[in-house]
């Protein structure tokens, strides 16, 4: 197979992970047709078999080494990232019931979360984050945010 079409088919399969969410799989076997198509091109000459069983071999070594490193980095899945923002304070957009489903605004984005506390939350109140597992955010919601705030309010209350 000519080098060019190797590069062709290696952009392809890249372009294609970049509109789909092939899960990282697709960007390995472009940059291996893109590597194949680099070794026609510095004239290595290999017949279409060797060129396919290159191919073959340098995507799947490929994917077995650096998928997963990859997809953890670039999804959030690296050790310690679930939990970074367990027990951040988040914005709760509407109003959940307690064990009810909601959303909140966590990181710049809009996450599903789950009131696990024993109380209601309304919509703009604040709700402190309890567990993070993927995309889903448990929370609940908080029982003293500031507690300056609470004391001041007892020492208004005592002077009366």
């Amino acid at each position: 197979m000519a080098w060019w079409l190797w590069l062709v088919l290696g952009g392809a399969l890249a372009a294609l992970e970049l509109l789909g969410d092939a899960a990282f799989y697709l960007i390995f076997l472009g940059a291996a047709a893109v590597l194949v198509g680099l070794f026609q091109l510095a004239g290595a000459g290999l017949p279409i078999w060797a060129q396919w069983l290159l191919f073959a071999a340098t995507s799947i070594v490929s994917m077995v080494l650096f998928r997963q490193k990859l997809y953890d980095r670039v999804r959030g899945g690296l050790p310690g990232f679930d939990n970074a923002s367990v027990g951040a304070v988040v914005e709760v957009l509407e109003d959940v019931a307690a064990g009810g489903r909601t959303r909140v605004e966590m990181r710049g984005s809009h996450w599903t979360a789950t009131n696990v506390g024993a109380t209601a939350i309304v919509a703009g109140a604040e709700a402190r984050v309890v567990e993070i597992q993927g995309t889903h955010v448990t929370i609940e919601a908080l029982t003293n945010p500031d507690p300056a705030a609470d004391a001041n309010a007892e020492a208004d209350e005592r002077r009366g």
